[in-house]
């Protein structure tokens, strides 16, 4: 039994997860949540106990100091709860439960359980899992993101997909999947990252992944300077692409082939959701609307010298990227954040 002790009754709650590793391209998943949590200044209640799910040769205790004393951080699973008022919330109070995390080693039943007993405790209506993973995208033009629900009744409801996914899976369609046996509704949002360019961060992503949690729960969230970084990023590639021929040439072809396959999406609905979108902005009650300063980016580097091998299709049927060498630095302790995108097809991952 969970109990919750300082944590006031929540109203019309949602939980939006996001878990750094194989479901994580480019940390855009982690950093949307991050961004949550950072703009609506989150309050940590819970912490899944770290020696219960992981592998600590694997993800590695990280060593700081604070005012001259030792402090050891623990890799684990936070739970925090935002509260969004009534001018970012489509004109209604409710509040968001954060989970963020690392991907567990092991256990991986127990944890979505135990994930699951506090949506119970807390009455969430509904779970919203974010993921992003590797494709044959351009980084010049808009992020896909493709919305996947646990079932076909929710799925309808809600204008989306059921997932057909079928293949090795991550702790996204394990923690869905244990919601859909439960019976609480469950999305994924997927974002597609540039293989070329799988280096984190990726702000245009995490920017896509905040803008199809809008657009799915009817929220405004305060981007601050999250749009400003997604230009800057996409700047740095531009530049970096730019000088070299081949990798130009490759991005070139890309663009082309998304142009063709999108073209119908120019009209109709995606210009009827973007406006939508524009006006909650224009709320003058959002919180955090038109604060904070401008940020910076820094440009990411583009893995290898050249573009990388083609593949038959226009992409895996597992979703990845079909090398072992697309991986992201290492954590600042020196462990590796073993980033190799997603699993999963651009259809997302149930």
């Amino acid at each position: 039994m969970i109990e919750l002790e300082g944590v006031p009754e929540l109203v019309d709650p949602v939980m939006v997860a996001a878990f750094e590793g194989w479901n994580d391209a480019g940390d855009a998943a982690s950093a949307a949540v991050a961004h949550l949590d950072r703009v609506w200044k989150g309050e940590v209640f819970a912490a899944l106990d770290a020696e219960d799910y992981y592998d600590f040769q694997v993800n590695r205790p990280h060593m700081w100091m604070d005012g001259g004393v030792r402090r050891v951080t623990w890799p684990t699973t936070r739970l925090s709860v935002v509260r969004i008022g009534d001018g970012a919330g489509g004109g209604r109070t409710r509040d968001l439960v954060l989970v963020r995390g690392i991907e567990p080693s092991m256990r991986w039943r127990t944890f979505c359980n135990e994930i699951l007993g506090f949506a119970h405790e807390l009455g969430v209506e509904m779970v919203v899992v974010l993921g992003a993973l590797l494709g044959d995208t351009p980084h010049s033009r808009p992020v896909p993101v493709t919305s996947v629900a646990s079932e076909e009744k929710l799925a309808r409801s809600l204008g989306l997909e059921e997932s057909r996914y079928e293949g090795p899976t991550g702790i996204v369609g394990i923690l869905q999947e244990a919601c859909a046996h439960a019976g609480l509704p469950a999305v994924s949002l997927w974002a597609a990252v540039p293989h070329y360019v799988s280096q984190p961060p990726n702000p245009k992503a995490a920017l896509a992944l905040l803008n199809a949690l809008e657009d799915l729960l009817e929220i405004s969230v305060p981007l601050e300077d999250l749009a400003e970084d997604a230009r800057a990023w996409q700047t740095g590639v531009d530049q970096l692409a730019a000088e070299d021929s081949e990798v130009a040439e490759y991005v070139q072809a890309l663009e082309e082939a998304r142009d063709a396959a999108e073209l119908p999406e120019a009209t109709g609905e995606a210009i009827a959701r973007e406006f939508e979108r524009y006006l909650r902005r224009r709320d003058p009650r959002a919180p955090g609307w038109g604060e904070g300063p401008p940020g910076r980016a820094t440009g990411p580097g583009i893995v290898g010298g050249g573009p990388p091998p083609r593949r038959s299709g226009s992409g895996d049927s597992d979703g990845t990227d079909g090398s072992d060498g697309a991986r992201g630095p290492d954590r600042p302790d020196g462990t590796d954040r073993n980033r190799e995108g997603g699993e999963d097809p651009p259809t997302g991952d149930g």
